[in-house]
């Protein structure tokens, strides 16, 4: 695939809008706030700059993010023009913005995203101020595309279980299963409990069923070797009959998302489910049980073979730069915002959104919180990025295989037949 860059035209494809969707993708654009001079152009010595972030949309982040913003304006003598998209149009805004030469300053990512953006060649090299932030190797790889350093990574966690040790207690399971086979039997007797409980909460609906590519991983499936798609191998196909097998002895529920794996879980009648690391925050939030967050456990994923790592997907966002004007300036703020102790301890305090640095996850806010220490030891430090990050296909891959799983789940295909046919589709994705 080539990494030169993304047209216009290649940009909004990507995002599922056609030829005839063009006119609908400007007039999105004409409502969301204008950029700043061209991309690639102007004074990078400059010290005023753009901040764009899809958290400055967000209630709960907004205030967070804006007391950062205020104490850099204030000890630079500086401005910062913020710029904000709801999370669901994020990232095609910030592509048609970035494409026209409308975007500058600071921009915040989803690691996901990078690879994306990265392509269209408007991104700084960060590489040599990335070596003074002090960040873990795990979240230094999160900020890398193609070997280059596009990104500082500002929040670093990870997408794993999350348990109800009350339930588990109850159902006499006294240590977390670590093998897939004490996983099902663990599964089994929290079935056993009756109530309505849902013994594992897990993805079923195709919106979030990705979360069935680090079952994959943990069945053997590398997903990708080098530019050839695996998925379709016996790896595959054993990890969704097993994941079938869950379904139909009603282990795991029919139709069920992130969201509502979080209401079940609020509710006391799911014992695991999948979730990023602000998971505990939410969930604990929306329950009305106020000692539901005391139980809330971190747990590794099962593995396969006892003496296997982990698997986990990577979760977080990084801050890019993009070339031209203000640059010097954003890149100082990236590494500030990203790596300033006092920082990101204020930011974890009011967000408890873990810090990409050894120092700040060693700061006493961060480390007296055992729920986060456990989880970066525990399931963020093997946790890897999908293979499918770097291709701009990426989410139509993932709803090619979702799709092909949930087909099997509800009976109109086997494991085998829905593998062969998903690699199928993947392969033909990633050529493109």
């Amino acid at each position: 695939m080539t990494t030169s860059g993304i047209s216009r035209r290649s940009a909004l494809r990507m995002f599922g809008i056609g030829a005839l969707g063009m006119a609908g993708a400007g007039a999105l654009g004409a409502c969301a706030p204008s950029g700043g001079s061209t991309s690639g152009g102007g004074d990078t010595k400059a010290k005023n700059f753009d901040f764009s972030s899809w958290s400055l949309n967000e209630a709960t982040a907004k205030p967070a993010i804006e007391k950062i913003i205020v104490a850099w304006e204030k000890s630079e003598k500086a401005k910062i023009r913020t710029v904000a998209y709801p999370y669901n149009e994020y990232l095609s805004q910030l592509t048609l913005k970035l494409g026209g030469g409308e975007t500058t300053g600071a921009v915040h990512l989803d690691m996901a995203w990078l690879g994306t953006v990265a392509q269209m060649g408007k991104l700084a090299d960060l590489g040599p101020v990335a070596a003074k932030g002090g960040y873990t190797e795990v979240a230094l790889n999160s900020g890398k595309y193609d070997g280059t350093q596009y990104g500082l990574p500002w929040n670093t966690g990870s997408i794993g279980l999350i348990a109800n040790s009350k339930l588990l207690e109850k159902a006499g399971i006294k240590e977390h299963p670590t093998t897939t086979e004490e996983f099902e039997a663990a599964l089994r007797e929290l079935k056993k409990l009756g109530g309505g409980i849902v013994p594992y909460a897990a993805a079923t609906k195709v919106a979030q069923l990705k979360d069935i590519f680090p079952w994959m991983q943990t069945f053997g499936c590398t997903l990708l070797d080098g530019d050839q798609v695996t998925i379709g191998d016996d790896a595959s196909i054993d990890a969704l009959t097993w994941y079938k097998k869950l379904h139909d002895a009603k282990l795991i529920a029919s139709d069920v998302d992130r969201f509502d794996a979080r209401a079940l879980f609020g509710q006391g009648k799911a014992a695991f489910y999948d979730d990023a690391i602000i998971g505990k925050g939410v969930t604990s939030a929306q329950s009305k049980d106020k000692t539901l967050a005391a139980a809330m456990q971190p747990v590794p994923r099962p593995v396969l073979r006892a003496g296997d790592s982990p698997r986990a997907l990577l979760w977080g966002g990084v801050i890019a730069v993009v070339k031209g004007k203000g640059q010097e300036a954003a890149t100082q703020f990236a590494l500030h915002t990203t790596s300033d102790q006092a920082t990101t301890s204020r930011y974890f305090a009011d967000l408890a959104l873990p810090p990409s640095t050894t120092s700040g996850l060693a700061d006493p806010k961060v480390a007296k919180d055992t729920f986060t220490t456990e989880w970066t030891e525990k399931i963020t430090k093997t946790a890897t990025g999908s293979p499918f990050w770097r291709f701009a296909q990426n989410a139509q891959i993932e709803e090619a295989v979702a799709k092909q799983v949930q087909a099997v789940l509800v009976g109109k295909s086997s494991p085998k037949d829905a593998m062969k046919q998903a690699g199928k589709e993947v392969s033909d994705l990633v050529k493109r």
